[in-house]
């Protein structure tokens, strides 16, 4: 199988305790943990601070598989989780792939923290990733909500830890059987 994941810090696996950004042990990556547990080729295209984008890349043609989680950065920088669920539609959209190939996976939720200092947007990511799930279903892919997964985060509220990474990865291979 080959798998893209395409996303932002938490597909990156960005660390937060490091002043530059640095990243978690691939041994504590979700997408590495993926990668290792299955034996399929998957790769990271995961970026710090990506927000949903205009235009899709062109994903190869023998993808098998693309995940997809974005829209934290979104929120974060102040749009309304209709704004990016908008931006989401219209990415998932002009996607080339074959909608059975897609997966959809709805961040999950923050938490008060250092980047969250207010309720309204814990609940706004909660209506993101409602909307998340609708969207899906519109459009025939694939989803999964990773609030489900009890993921700790880190002290920003946003920021996946480490045991956190273990805990998407476990939710996500329990997801794809």
């Amino acid at each position: 199988m080959n798998i893209i994941c395409f996303g932002d810090s938490n597909t990156y696996g960005y660390d937060p305790r490091g002043y530059f950004g640095g990243r978690y042990a691939a041994d504590s990556r979700w997408v590495d943990i993926l990668a290792t547990e299955t034996g399929w080729t998957v790769h990271n295209m995961g970026q710090n601070g990506r927000e949903i984008p205009s235009a899709a890349p062109a994903f190869p043609d023998d993808t098998d598989l693309l995940i997809v989680m974005l829209g934290t950065n979104d929120l974060l920088q102040g749009r309304s989780p209709e704004q990016a669920a908008e931006r989401l539609e219209r990415f998932l959209s002009v996607v080339s792939l074959d909608r059975s190939k897609i997966l959809l996976i709805a961040p999950s939720p923050v938490t008060l923290g250092e980047w969250v200092p207010s309720p309204q947007l814990i609940d706004d990511s909660h209506t993101f990733a409602r909307l998340c799930r609708s969207l899906a279903e519109r459009l025939g892919v694939r989803f999964a909500g990773a609030g489900a997964w009890d993921i700790p985060l880190a002290y920003d509220g946003v920021h996946f830890t480490e045991q956190g990474h273990k805990a998407f990865a476990a939710g996500l291979l329990e997801e794809l059987k």
